[in-house]
């Protein structure tokens, strides 16, 4: 007999398993399905900001992350050559530290998390298509590793199946403030190379990042502009070097580092899109994505699996229509997302930063607060509409100028 499920969650990873465990927790049946099994790796830049961070507390699951021994990253440096500016994002519901635990480690805890609050789990498994039923998503067709074709029923099917996402593409969700691919970048792990929380190195038309993770290892990622990708991919390892050049000091200590890890290369579309119809939802990366210049794709996915969640549960308790709870769900995605989405697309294309931009870097340089300030916005505690409004800018300078 087809089971009927509540909700069946395409992807298993870090959208589609919050989804799944929290729907699950209500008390809903859910199914959570994924080709992948784990543990397993996919590429990220594997940082949960503070807000993932407190996402994660109230899930009681950072107990879990923090076990793994993924080092807590408590400040963040962005070093553009003329201008370095560090320090200390500033905290939301009580938590100003990230985390970057590998993605073998974070998915594999996430997947546990929904099985435990019951939903039902199957790993290797394809979905091949959608079940509609008068016009509405109804279910999903797919196989496991027998290659038996199955058929289960639900009364919504979300998509958390990533950027290429198959039910976004199979639902026709529409695509909005997309931008094309602006940087293409690299990832490798170094062993031997000590971080002080978050750095980044941002050079001219360059930008290279160090991450601590998991097993005394640091994550080492570097873009270029996307009209570079074909010569970044003609050699890697040489544009690495020299990328890595603009910036001695931490080419030296690069140097003296093992690579313990091939390079392995991407690049992203930037949109957003239509989160729901009938029948069907997109959490993560499925429903919006950024460039990870600004890496803050896993909270993002968090609080996404946390507003689907409580807008599906508005639905299936009958507190509000279908409709009315989902596009709730999108104007608060859409509301935090967009000025966040385009900084982090400004800042991909890696033009220099205009004249007012410098002028604004050189007044925070040596600033605490002010540093604070700004590097709570990649950081995600601090929106850039608010760090970047006409009146705190003009206290900062104003206060500069007192100073002097």
């Amino acid at each position: 007999m087809t089971t009927e499920y509540d909700a069946i969650v395409v992807g298993a990873r870090c959208a589609g398993s919050p989804t799944a465990m929290l729907l699950a927790r209500r008390g809903y049946r859910v199914l959570l399905v994924d080709r992948a099994t784990f543990p397993s790796d996919t590429l990220s830049t594997l940082i949960i900001q503070p807000p993932g961070v407190a996402a994660l507390a109230r899930w009681g699951l950072l107990d879990r992350v923090t076990a793994t021994g993924c080092p807590p990253l408590r400040t963040w440096t962005l070093d553009f050559g003329d201008v370095r500016l560090s320090g200390t994002p500033r905290p939301v519901e009580g938590i100003g530290t990230a985390y970057a635990p590998r993605r073998s480690v974070l998915d594999k805890i996430l997947l546990d998390a929904a099985a435990d609050a019951g939903a039902e789990v199957r790993q290797h498994f394809n979905v091949d298509g959608l079940v509609v039923r008068d016009g509405r998503v109804a279910g999903i067709r797919g196989h496991g590793a027998d290659g038996r074709t199955v058929t289960e029923r639900a009364r919504v099917v979300i998509g958390a199946d990533g950027r290429t996402s198959h039910v976004a593409k199979w639902v026709g969700a529409w695509q909005y403030h997309d931008k094309p691919r602006l940087q293409y970048g690299y990832y490798t792990f170094f062993r031997g190379l000590p971080v002080d929380g978050v750095e980044f190195v941002v050079p001219p038309g360059r930008a290279m990042g160090a991450i601590a993770t998991n097993d005394d290892l640091t994550l080492v990622v570097f873009g270029r502009p996307v009209a570079e990708m074909k010569a970044l991919k003609a050699d890697p390892e040489a544009a690495f070097w020299e990328t890595a050049e603009a910036a001695p000091a931490f080419a030296e200590r690069v140097r003296a580092a093992t690579r313990v890890e091939p390079f392995v290369g991407g690049g992203v579309w930037n949109y957003f899109r239509t989160p729901y119809g009938p029948g069907w939802a997109l959490v993560g990366d499925a429903g919006y994505n950024k460039d990870p210049v600004v890496p803050k794709g896993i909270s993002d996915a968090f609080a996404s699996a946390e507003l689907c969640a409580a807008a599906l549960d508005d639905y299936f308790t009958g507190r509000r229509p279908y409709a009315d709870a989902m596009a709730e769900y999108q104007r608060v995605r859409d509301l935090r997302g967009l000025p966040i989405y385009e900084f982090a697309t400004a800042m991909a294309t890696m033009e220099p930063p205009p004249p007012e931009m410098r002028h604004l870097f050189a007044v925070i340089e040596g600033n605490q607060d002010a540093m604070d300030e700004f590097v709570s916005v990649p950081a995600g505690t601090i929106s850039p509409d608010e760090f970047f409004a006409p009146g705190n800018i003009a206290r900062i300078l104003n206060g500069a100028a007192v100073a002097g």
